[in-house]
C-alpha cells in the first residue's frame, strides 16, 4: 500500500520540476524570455533534468512525475527550467494534499508544469524577471529584492545544469490559483 511518506519524495521532484519548465515560457510585460545562447552548455555527459532529479534525492517530485506521465516530457531535448521543491516541501502542504493529487493526474500535471518554464534560465537571468508564464499556461511571479522568490517560495539552491536545462531548487510547492 503506498503511503503519504514513501509517495511523498517523489511527488517532491515533479513538483519541483514544473517551475522551472514554467519559467522559461512566453514572458508577456516586465518579463524576460531566455535563450539557449544565454546558457552555458552543460558538462559533458550530463544527465537529463529528472534522472538528475532522481539521483540528488527528490523522491517525492520524481514519483509525481511519473504518476503524472511526464516522464517522456522532462527527458526531451528542452531546455527547460524547472522549479524543485525539496521532499521537505512536499511534507509543509496539508494533510491529504499530496495523496489527493496522486489521485487525481490531470491536477497533478497542472501542478507540476506549473513548476516548469520553456528555456534555460539561470539565476543571472531570473534575477531579472519579474514573473514568467509556465508550461500550465499560468504566469509565477519572480522577486529578486532579498534573494530570490517564485511566488514567495525561496531558491535554496540555483543553476543546477542538466542536459536538457536547469533545475533552481525551491523549499515551498508552488500551487497554482486555478486548482
Amino acid at each position: 500500500m503506498k503511503t503519504r511518506e514513501n509517495l511523498l519524495p517523489a511527488t517532491v521532484l515533479v513538483l519541483t520540476m514544473i517551475p522551472a519548465l514554467a519559467l522559461a515560457g512566453n514572458c508577456g510585460s516586465g518579463d524576460a524570455k531566455a535563450t539557449q545562447a544565454s546558457v552555458e552548455a552543460p558538462a559533458a555527459g550530463a544527465k537529463a533534468i529528472l534522472p538528475l532529479a532522481e539521483e540528488a534525492g527528490f523522491t517525492t517530485l520524481v514519483a509525481a512525475v511519473k504518476a503524472a506521465g511526464l516522464e517522456e516530457a522532462l527527458a526531451g531535448d528542452g531546455p527547460f527550467t524547472v522549479f524543485a521543491p525539496t521532499d521537505e516541501a512536499f511534507a509543509k502542504l496539508p494533510e491529504g494534499t499530496v495523496e489527493s493529487l496522486l489521485a487525481n493526474p490531470e491536477a497533478l500535471k497542472k501542478v507540476l508544469l506549473y513548476h516548469v518554464v520553456s528555456g534555460s534560465v539561470m539565476a543571472a537571468d531570473v534575477v531579472k524577471l519579474e514573473g514568467a508564464e509556465t508550461l500550465n499556461g499560468a504566469r509565477v511571479a519572480i522577486d529578486a529584492r532579498d534573494g530570490v522568490k517564485i511566488n514567495g517560495s525561496n531558491v535554496i539552491k540555483a543553476d543546477v545544469r542538466a542536459a536538457n536545462g536547469v533545475i533552481h531548487v525551491i523549499d515551498t510547492v508552488l500551487i497554482p490559483e486555478n486548482l
